[in-house]
C-alpha cells in the first residue's frame, strides 16, 4: 500500500511540474493547460479507459504497477504529437471505443498478462487516445501546456484507477474479485454502446 501511495504522489508531482511551469505564461498558455486537463475527465470513453489502464496495473502489481500506466501516458504523448501535426491515424474513434472494450475485459476476467504484453496493449491504445486529444487542440492553446494538461488528468485517472482497486481489494480476496470482474463487465458494456453509437 505505501508504494502504492509514493506511486500516485509521485506521478502527481512530476505531472504538476510543467503545469507549474505555465501558470503565469500567459493567457495562450493557461487556456491550453486548462483545455487539456479537461479532454481528458470530458468524455465518458476516456474516463473509463484510463481509470481501467490504472485498475489493469492493479492487478497485475509489481512493476506493472507503474511501467503500465507510464507506457499509456508516454506513447499517448506521441499520439497527441501526431494529432496536433495533422499525421492522420485511421479508426482513431473505433480504436477509443475498442480500447473501453478490451480493458473492460481484461479486467472482467483478471487478466494475468506479462508486463511487456501489458505495456504493448496500453501502448496499442494509447496512440488512438493520443491522436484525439492532439487534433482536437483548440487553435489558440499553447501545444505544451496543452499536453501537461491531458498527461496530468491522464495521470489522474490511472491513479484513481490504483487506488479504486486497491481499496476494492481490501474486501477481502473473493469478495474484490468479484467487484473488480463486475466493475469490468460494466466498462465491456459501456464499450459496446460506445461502439454501436448507443452511448
Amino acid at each position: 500500500m505505501s508504494r502504492t501511495v509514493k506511486f500516485g504522489a509521485v506521478v502527481v508531482a512530476l505531472a504538476s511540474i510543467p503545469s507549474l511551469a505555465f501558470a503565469h505564461t500567459g493567457a495562450g498558455e493557461t487556456s491550453g493547460f486548462i483545455h487539456g486537463f479537461g479532454h481528458p475527465i470530458s468524455d465518458l470513453d476516456h474516463i473509463l479507459a484510463m481509470v481501467m489502464v490504472g485498475v489493469f496495473a492493479a492487478q497485475l502489481g509489481g512493476r506493472a504497477l507503474w511501467l503500465v500506466p507510464a507506457t499509456f501516458v508516454l506513447v499517448m504523448a506521441f499520439g497527441g504529437a501526431l494529432g496536433v501535426m495533422g499525421v492522420p491515424v485511421p479508426f482513431v474513434e473505433t480504436g477509443i471505443a475498442l480500447s473501453v472494450v478490451v480493458l473492460g475485459a481484461v479486467v472482467a476476467l483478471g487478466v494475468k498478462a506479462p508486463v511487456a504484453v501489458a505495456m504493448g496493449l496500453v501502448g496499442l491504445f494509447a496512440v488512438f487516445h493520443g491522436h484525439a486529444h492532439g487534433a482536437e487542440m483548440p487553435d489558440d492553446a499553447g501545444g505544451l501546456a496543452y499536453a501537461a494538461g491531458f498527461m496530468l488528468a491522464t495521470a489522474l485517472l490511472h491513479v484513481a484507477g490504483i487506488a479504486a482497486s486497491l481499496l476494492i481489494g481490501k474486501a477481502g480476496a473473493h469478495g474484490g474479485q468479484v467487484v473488480a470482474r463486475s466493475v469490468g463487465g460494466v466498462v465491456v458494456m459501456a464499450g459496446v454502446g460506445l461502439l454501436s453509437g448507443l452511448l
